[in-house]
């Protein structure tokens, strides 16, 4: 079984799929490993660390050559992968929705495609989530971008000069990213506020220390999808949210945007209006700006000024965290990959309740119920 490592052709991205660490338990398995050179050098892994960890380090096409799974984090162009044992794995972050083309190109390769995004939200595999091991890194770094961009300070300060008031920090949306973004501003000293539409999450930002901002006594607030996602609200709901937002938003120094919905656009949260109510050196993260934002007027990959507010709109905010962002990417996959490896194959037999939900493409065509519905 020949697993291979590939170096990510994207621009900006800085994570690699595996590290010495996942490598060496790869080889414990009984694998073969096989990295591309310079897979890891965004991420402050050197080829030496991996050829010491028991890989081989070559350049793309040996490293494909013949390999049974192709590691990766974006998902890999289907052109590149030619020489991959017929059937092979490509196993990454492979953006179904956004990416199908790509999709039917594994699937005319012959590639069985595995999405990890598509990783059920069940106990036994919050080990293999990249969603949250990414979105929880993302949460933090968030509140770090902010407090660049803020031109004051997060704590309340009390010096011989006068007192410093603390920042209030605002965050939409308590997700994995929201409740890291929530616990980081609360250790830099910040009064912290934030909100949901799932009524569940209002006991978890209690616990960290944040105040609730929550629409009451408005039918079919729930907000809770399947595997602990959002849905979409009631017009009556959003109404009542808007309101509310507008209110709440108009006092707040920085706000962090992070809801998304699986599958769709990201839903609008805060409109031009409501950032104008924002007083000027006021700042907001739109974490959602490359599913369309969050924020009116966020520009994927810029920082914009609207009304004297500064829009932040990073692409890829895990990747700045390349090293440690790597590490546990690759934890995902491995923990993935071992928990199914059967010894007398060789290989990692998939069960039904999580193949079927991470495949996409096998023999030859799209198999994804997500994709085909």
């Amino acid at each position: 079984m020949k697993i291979a490592v590939l170096k990510e052709q994207l621009a900006g991205e800085a994570r690699v799929a595996a590290t010495p660490e996942t490598v060496k338990k790869f080889v414990g398995l009984g694998a073969s490993v096989a990295v591309e050179a310079g897979a890891g050098e965004h991420a402050s892994i050197s080829d030496t660390q991996f050829a010491d960890a028991g890989a081989s380090v070559a350049d793309r096409a040996r490293t494909v050559s013949g390999a049974d799974i192709l590691l990766g984090v974006q998902g890999p162009d289907p052109a590149s992968l030619s020489g991959a044992a017929p059937g092979a794995w490509v196993v990454a972050s492979l953006n179904p929705f956004g990416e199908r083309a790509r999709v039917d190109a594994y699937a005319a390769a012959g590639f069985e495609a595995l999405a990890m995004e598509f990783m059920p939200r069940i106990t036994r595999a919050q080990s293999m989530d990249i969603l949250s091991s990414q979105a929880n890194l993302a949460g933090y770094k968030a509140v770090l971008d902010a407090a660049a961009e803020y031109g004051r300070a997060f704590p309340m300060m009390m010096t011989a000069a006068g007192t410093v008031s603390a920042a209030r920090v605002f965050i939409m949306g308590v997700g994995v990213a929201g409740l890291q973004a929530i616990a980081t501003a609360r250790r830099l000293g910040a009064q912290v506020s934030a909100t949901d539409v799932r009524a569940a999450t209002k006991e978890q930002i209690q616990s960290l220390g944040a105040k609730p901002i929550f629409v009451e006594n408005v039918k079919g607030i729930e907000g809770e999808g399947t595997g602990g996602y959002a849905t979409e609200m009631s017009d009556e709901y959003k109404a009542a949210q808007a309101e509310l937002v507008s209110s709440h938003i108009a006092k707040q120094d920085i706000v962090i945007t992070t809801a998304l919905i699986p599958g769709r656009p990201a839903p609008r949260l805060i409109s031009d209006a409501q950032i104008a109510t924002m007083r000027p050196g006021s700042v907001i993260i739109d974490l959602a700006v490359e599913s369309g934002g969050n924020v009116e007027g966020s520009v994927a990959g810029e920082v914009v000024e609207i009304h004297g507010v500064k829009i932040v709109g990073h692409r890829n905010v895990a990747s700045r965290l390349s090293a440690d962002a790597s590490a546990l990417f690759a934890r995902n996959l491995f923990n993935f990959l071992s928990a199914f490896w059967d010894k007398e194959a060789g290989k990692p037999v998939l069960d039904e309740e999580i193949g079927n939900a991470v495949r996409i493409t096998q023999g030859g065509k799209v198999v994804s119920e997500r994709l085909l519905g």
